[in-house]
């Protein structure tokens, strides 16, 4: 299980950005690999601390952990790159502390707005068949006055720290650490004359308003990958994508187990006993079954066909039906009579013939019993 952000950073949930960097830096400077060579730990908790430092400086992610935990970055969500993890250890080496120790990694350019994750509740029947949803998702798109660019007026100047770098080197003890320029975040570049709405950033907090197909024969965990409808990137750079992940409820009658569907028939003892024919539901209309005298309760009663297209085979599943006989209740005088004079019909020495479990439940107890006293 995942550790909690704030405690991987050794900071309180209010901390600012100044205590989250500097507790990050520590955690950096302690855990990373070339000060711990062939030591797995260590690069685990570099890894784990980068992940936790990547969520809680960015605003939107951080109100998104503290809104749903880890929950809000699982499927997608997050990164950029399938959530808050990493494609490989190179990539640790691209943020604060991406040429600490002389690593020398590049600038990758401006990178595409995060996944996101968005779970949508099916009935049932929506699962089984399709169905068009409108979904409504918090994301953060492109700043329409400036058009995404960040600027008033298009003019961007070469950034003066870094000299168009996008980096600085700063010097801490005997080691020389390169970090993403703190005024223009590693582009290289300054917007003379930010955008008033979006204070430059060329992004603003919004909802979306999506329509989203859900094929037929999706079912809880299934997932639909939209496109360049995640977050807008920076200062222009591309969108993330949107992942709608299926959640589908339970239902009054069926229950679902892969591409079959069970369900359970009531019936009376007397049609169990002498044999029925009933009409039971099924997702597309009804249907008959035929139950054979002398039926026990629980029996299976399969209807091929009738479960449910998968999505990906295209083969359907079989409707299972579950017979339980009940007992009567509420009976009428004459109803009482009527058993009571059936019952009497098994008094002899073959009444365990009509109940073949009892008959051997009995003697499994009698044997038990001998067992115990012998």
């Amino acid at each position: 299980m995942k550790r909690d952000y704030y405690e991987v950073l050794g900071v309180q949930r209010n901390a600012n950005d100044d205590e989250l960097k500097k507790s990050y830096r520590r955690l950096a400077m302690k855990f990373h690999p070339d000060r711990n060579p062939n030591d797995a730990q260590a690069e685990a908790n570099f890894k784990e601390a980068k992940e936790a430092y990547e969520v809680l400086s960015d605003a939107s992610k951080r109100r998104l952990y503290d809104q749903h935990g880890h929950a809000a970055f699982e499927s997608g969500m997050g990164g950029g790159r399938g959530g808050a993890g990493f494609a490989d250890v190179g990539d640790i080496f691209g943020d604060i502390f991406g040429d600490i120790f002389g690593g020398g990694a590049r600038q990758r350019g401006p990178r595409r707005g995060a996944d996101l994750r968005y779970v949508v509740d099916l009935e049932l029947e929506e699962a089984v068949f399709g169905i068009e949803k409108e979904i409504i998702v918090p994301t953060v798109i492109a700043c329409e006055p400036c058009n995404g660019s960040g600027s008033t007026d298009g003019v961007v100047e070469t950034c003066s720290t870094c000299g168009g770098q996008g980096r600085v080197r700063m010097q801490q003890g005997i080691f020389s650490v390169q970090q993403s320029c703190p005024h223009c975040g590693g582009t290289g570049k300054r917007i003379k004359n930010p955008c008033k709405k979006c204070q430059g950033a060329g992004r603003v907090e919004s909802e979306k308003t999506l329509k989203v197909k859900i094929p037929a024969g999706v079912d809880t965990g299934d997932r639909i990958r939209l496109s360049g409808e995640g977050e807008a990137g920076p200062n222009g750079a591309a969108s993330g994508d949107l992942y709608v992940e299926v959640r589908v409820q339970s239902h009054d009658i069926f229950q679902r187990d892969g591409n079959d569907l069970y369900c359970e028939v009531p019936i009376r003892f007397s049609q169990a006993a002498l044999g029925a024919e009933l009409v039971v539901p099924t997702l597309d209309g009804e249907a008959l079954i035929k139950v054979p005298a002398e039926t026990q309760t629980g029996k299976l009663f399969r209807l091929r066909g009738k479960g449910v297209k998968s999505v990906r085979s295209h083969s359907t599943g079989d409707l299972l039906c579950r017979v339980v006989v009940e007992t009567p209740v509420k009976l009428t005088k004459r109803q009482r009579e009527l058993l009571e004079e059936f019952e009497g019909t098994f008094e002899g020495a073959d009444a365990h013939a009509h109940s073949p479990r009892a008959s051997s439940w009995f003697d499994g107890v009698k044997r038990f019993f001998e067992n115990m006293t012998g």
